[in-house]
């Protein structure tokens, strides 16, 4: 499993470090992470090395100002990014940052970060193993903007780790950043014996997902670099929600949280407690509504259906009417909705002209949209998110997933029904996407350009988990375990293609299934440009 690597460090830390050293799944494979034992100076501090290799392996940079062990490790890896080294320093401090290069396969939460990579400033991850909480402290020692910022640990599971993250321009607009680990497993040559191998492989897919989110994440500065915006989201503690705030403040955006509770906090808006508190919205340049009852939480009964209805259709309408009496009104209002609009289409192609179906779903789609014709009427620009398949570990179809598929479970019914699907990061690329292009409006498709069917998709995800995918589920045992939302949510045909965002010029991240799966998933490994 994906802990593995950690249960390992663990094991060999037995007698080194206390419980609250350590850290579960990898969580040293962090944006902040950097170790540095006991044996070191009282400050930790490493003078910034020259030169920035383009290699990665042992034979990294000299570790200078610190008490190094004989036998250290390096870990050195390098990506190019189409902004100026200003643009990528200033992008590594702010908030938003060290949430968004956190892996979506790591079981990690941010209990404490200052916010700031100051020298002393501090960030504590914490995580779980076995249901014993364990934490991560780490301590920033070097801050040199826009060219090196370094950190280091003061409890964790390693002898030594420190990291240093190095910046330098290659052309105008363009820079390099290189991350460079100096490290030590615990108990020394025993350590490395048993594992040594599985951390060199776990650094190797975490700098393959950070250095490939920070090169997108710029690559999306680049393109949108417009005026800042005020964005107010609502289900901001959801999968995409939390990971939409995360991205539009390191974007530079003002964001706020809608919540449903009676007291707003800081850079909260609690839309439903008060007029006075709606008032806010007239500050807002774009919501961004997500919120809505899970349509998978429950078995659907008649009492179900009508909360998935209400969330959504009646939370929606009160929203539009009430924006729309503002003084000053947002200039967009981009409502979530999904591609069950459609309903069971079998292999008919579907772009957002075409008609919609007839079941459950599709009706609740069709009057979700129809909710925001409030704010259509007065001016404010609708985009509503037909959201297809939304790929991410941490949370949707792909969490549920991953169980049977790594007991090499098959295909759904007769496996023939398309799947249309969409990654997390193209999902939040295409709401940006939204929000700075004025010409984009109505309905929107969130999917990939190459949807595929069930059976396709199980294959691809055994292959990247290196399973087959030999035990299918048939459509009848489907039906008993989960009832109505087996068809509607499992076996339906939706084959829905993204007309919209590719007239409109959105660059698609992620166009191959096995390209995101292994991304998401750990799987991934360094571009050759990119060591």
């Amino acid at each position: 499993m994906d802990c593995s690597w950690w249960g390992v460090m663990r094991r060999l830390s037995v007698g080194h470090l206390s419980v609250d050293a350590g850290e579960q799944c990898g969580g040293i494979f962090t944006y902040e992470a950097g170790i540095l034992d006991n044996s070191t100076d009282s400050t930790g501090e490493t003078p910034s090395p020259g030169g920035a290799p383009s290699s990665h392996g042992v034979n990294g940079a000299e570790t200078v100002g610190v008490e190094t062990p004989a036998d250290v490790s390096h870990y050195v890896a390098s990506v190019d990014l189409p902004v100026s080294v200003e643009d990528a320093f200033s992008y590594h401090e702010r908030p938003g940052c060290l949430g968004r290069l956190v892996p979506p396969w790591e079981s990690v939460e941010i209990e404490h970060s200052d916010n700031s990579l100051a020298v002393g400033s501090r960030v504590v991850l914490k995580a779980g193993l076995l249901g014993v909480p364990l934490r991560w402290h780490a301590r920033h020692t070097r801050y040199e903007p826009p060219t090196l910022f370094a950190d280091v640990q003061d409890s964790g599971p390693f002898a030594f780790w420190h990291h240093q993250h190095r910046f330098v321009g290659t052309a105008p607009g363009a820079s390099r950043l290189t991350d460079d680990v100096a490290y030590q497993v615990p108990m020394s040559g025993v350590g490395e014996l048993f594992g040594g191998s599985m951390v060199r492989r776990k650094l190797e897919s975490m700098f393959a997902y950070r250095h490939r989110v920070t090169r997108d994440d710029m690559a999306l500065m680049a393109k949108y670099p417009g005026t800042p915006k005020t964005v107010a989201v609502s289900g901001a503690t959801g999968l995409v929600g939390s990971a939409l705030c995360n991205l539009l403040t390191l974007l530079g955006h003002k964001v706020y949280k809608i919540t449903r509770s009676d007291q707003a906090g800081e850079g909260e808006i609690a839309a439903w407690s008060s007029d006075e508190e709606f008032e806010k919205f007239n500050e807002v340049d774009v919501v961004v509504h997500l919120a809505g009852k899970s349509i998978a939480s429950k078995r659907w009964t008649d009492d179900v259906k009508q909360e998935i209805r209400d969330s959504r259709v009646l939370k929606t309408r009160e929203l539009s009417e009430r924006l729309a009496k503002l003084s000053s009104r947002p200039e967009t209002l981009i409502c979530a909705s999904a591609t069950g609009f459609y309903g069971n289409r079998g292999d008919e192609m579907l772009s957002e002209s075409s008609k919609p179906g007839d079941d459950f779903l599709a009706g609740v789609s069709q009057e979700w949209e129809d909710s925001c014709q409030a704010a259509s009427d007065v001016g404010i620009r609708v985009v509503n998110t037909r959201f297809g398949i939304v790929l991410s570990p941490k949370g949707g179809a792909l969490e549920q997933m991953l169980l049977p598929a790594k007991l090499c479970g098959g295909a759904l019914g007769n496996g023939r029904q398309y799947w249309s699907w969409i990654a997390l990061d193209d999902v939040l690329g295409a709401i940006v996407h939204c929000i700075h292009t004025d010409s984009v409006l109505g309905p929107v498709n969130f999917v990939s350009p190459t949807p595929m069917t069930n059976r396709e998709f199980a294959k691809t995800l055994g292959r990247v988990l290196g399973r087959p995918a030999l035990f299918p589920a048939p459509a009848p045992v489907l039906r008993v375990a989960i009832g109505e939302m087996a068809d509607a949510l499992l076996l339906a045909s939706i084959r829905v293609i993204p007309e919209q965002l590719q007239s409109s010029g959105y660059e698609f991240r992620f166009r191959s299934l096995d390209d995101v799966l292994r991304y998401s998933l750990g799987k991934a490994r360094l571009e050759s440009g990119d060591r």
